[in-house]
C-alpha cells in the first residue's frame, strides 16, 4: 500500500512516519514525498532517515520530483500543502491587522485570504488524484481544512476527508479532566457528541459506557480549570453555553481581547513560525548527519507545540500549556487511524470533515461539517446528531456561507464572491474593510 505526502517537507511529516513505524499493523510498502520545495523535502527525508535506523522494518521513504510521478498509484494521500509558505501566512495575519480585524490562518478575514490562494492549488490537485489515482483517498490536512475539503469534493466527492487533531484533543482533555483514564477513550467506552464546521464546533455530550458526564464536569470550576478549553473560556462561560467548544471559538466569543493582544504584537504566528522555520532548515543543512538533524527538530517541534495560541492564552491571563494540553489527537495519529479504520473497515468512529448529507438539516447536503462519523470501507458516514442550538447554527450558518463565497470566488475567479466571503464574515465589521482588505491582498499577491 502506498502513501503519499503532498507538502513533503512539512515540519509535522515526522510524526506521520514515525507513527507509521510504531503501528504497522496496515503494510504501508512505501512512502512517497513530494514538494516544492526540493531543500526543506530533502531535510525531511533526513529526519525520517533517522527515525527508520534500528527499526526491524523501516518503511522505504522516496522523494518524488513531480505532483504526477507522486500520485501515480498512491492508494491514500495526505494531502498538507502551504501556498504561499509562510510569508503567505504572514501577509494574511498582516493585513488584517492593519484594518482593525483578526489575521489568523483559518479565522476571519486571514483565514479567507488564505482560502482565496490555496483552493486553486488544491483543485489542480484534487483533479491529477482523479486521473492519475482514482482509486485513491485523500486526506487532507491542508488549512483552511473545511474550505479546502469542500472545494476537493467536487471533484472527489466523498474520496476526500478532511482532518484535524482539535477536536479528537478536546475530547481527550474533557475526559481526562472529568476523571476518565486515558485508556478509558481508546476502549470505546467514551461516547461523544460533537457537531460544527472545522475550527468551529461544540464537544456537547460526553458519556462513559453510556452515563452522561458533561453536565457534572461543566459544574466544577476546579476540574474545568484542569485543562487547555477550561482555562481559556473560563468556566462561568462554559456554564452559560452548556458545551464544551473548540478553542478557535475562542476568536469568535473573546473576539475584543484577543484582537487586542494582536493589534500591537511586534511578532505574529506566522511571523514565529517563519522565523522558527527558516532557522530550522538553515541550521539543519549544515547539522552534519540524521543524528544532529532529528534532535534539532524534536527541540524546535516542542517549541512549537508550546507556543500554539499564544495570542489567546495571554488575552486570558498569559497561563502556559502543560503536558495534558498538549495532548491530543495528533494530525498523525487521526490520519492514520482514519487510514487503518478504512483499510480494516472497522467501522471506527471519528470527528472528520465530510459532507453533511442530513446531519444538519439546514445545510446543504454537499456542505462539509465536522462531526462524529462511522469509517468503513466504504468511507466516512456522519453520524446523526442533535438538534442545534439557534446561536450554534446561527454562527455555523453565516461561516458556511463565508466558506461557499470563497469557494466560488477561488474557482471562478469572482472578485464578489471574494468581497462577499470577507464580509460576511463575524469577524470583519464593515464592507468597506472587506474591500481594502481584499485590494490589499491583491497589490501583495
Amino acid at each position: 500500500m502506498r502513501l503519499t505526502i503532498l507538502g513533503g517537507g512539512g515540519f509535522r511529516v515526522p510524526l506521520v512516519y514515525r507513527a507509521l513505524l510504531a503501528d504497522p499493523a496496515d503494510s504501508v510498502s512505501e512512502v512517497v514525498l513530494h514538494d516544492t520545495d526540493a531543500r526543506r523535502v530533502a531535510v525531511i527525508a533526513e529526519v525520517l532517515t533517522r527515525l527508520a535506523e534500528g527499526h526491524p522494518a523501516p518503511v522505504p521513504v522516496r522523494v518524488a520530483q513531480s505532483l504526477d510521478e507522486a500520485l501515480a498509484g498512491a492508494d491514500f494521500v495526505f494531502s498538507a500543502i502551504r501556498v504561499g509558505g509562510t510569508a503567505g501566512r504572514i501577509r494574511d495575519e498582516r493585513i488584517p491587522l492593519a484594518e482593525g480585524v483578526l489575521g489568523q490562518e483559518t479565522v476571519g478575514a486571514g483565514g479567507v485570504l488564505y482560502g482565496l490562494r490555496t483552493i486553486p492549488v488544491a483543485l489542480h490537485i484534487a483533479e491529477r488524484v482523479a486521473q492519475l489515482a482514482p482509486a485513491a483517498w485523500v486526506i487532507n490536512f491542508t488549512n483552511p481544512a473545511g474550505m479546502v475539503t469542500e472545494a476537493m469534493s467536487q471533484v472527489l466527492g466523498d474520496r476526500v476527508i478532511g482532518i484535524c487533531d482539535s477536536p479528537v484533543g478536546l475530547v481527550r482533555r474533557a475526559a481526562r479532566a472529568a476523571g476518565l483514564d486515558p485508556a478509558a477513550f481508546d476502549s470505546g467506552r467514551v461516547g461523544y457528541d460533537y457537531v460544527g464546521l472545522n475550527h468551529l464546533g461544540w464537544l456537547r455530550s460526553l458519556t462513559f459506557e453510556g452515563s452522561e458526564l458533561l453536565p457534572r464536569l461543566l459544574a466544577d470550576d476546579r476540574a474545568l480549570a484542569s485543562f487547555e478549553e477550561g482555562r481559556l473560556f473560563g468556566a462561568e462561560w462554559l456554564q452559560t453555553l452548556g458545551a464544551l467548544p473548540n478553542e478557535y471559538l475562542h476568536y469568535y466569543y473573546f473576539r475584543r481581547e484577543t484582537l487586542d493582544s494582536l493589534r500591537d504584537t511586534r511578532e505574529t504566528r506566522g511571523e514565529f513560525l517563519d522565523q522558527q522555520q527558516g532557522g530550522f532548515f538553515e541550521r539543519a543543512a549544515a547539522a552534519g548527519g540524521p543524528d544532529a538533524v532529528y534532535a534539532l527538530w524534536e527541540r524546535t517541534r516542542l517549541e512549537r507545540e508550546e507556543t500554539y495560541m499564544a495570542h489567546s492564552r495571554e488575552a486570558t491571563g498569559g497561563w502556559q500549556r502543560d503536558s495534558h494540553d498538549l495532548e491530543g489527537g495528533g494530525y498523525d495519529r487521526v490520519a492514520l487511524a482514519l487510514m487503518h479504520a478504512i483499510v480494516r473497515n472497522s467501522g471506527t468512529r471519528l470527528i472528520l470533515n465530510v459532507r453533511n448529507g442530513t446531519t444538519v438539516p439546514q445545510l446543504a447536503p454537499d456542505a462539509i461539517v465536522e462531526t462524529v462519523c462511522e469509517v468503513t470501507a466504504h468511507g466516512a458516514r456522519p453520524l446523526p446528531c442533535g438538534p442545534l442550538r439557534e446561536d450554534q447554527l446561527g454562527l455555523m450558518l453565516q461561516v458556511k456561507a463565508v466558506e461557499r463565497a470563497a469557494v466560488v470566488a477561488a474557482t471562478r475567479k469572482d472578485r464578489g464572491a471574494a468581497l462577499r466571503a470577507l464580509a460576511l464574515h463575524p469577524l470583519v465589521d464593515s464592507p468597506a474593510v472587506a474591500a481594502r482588505i481584499l485590494e490589499r491582498a491583491a497589490k501583495e499577491d
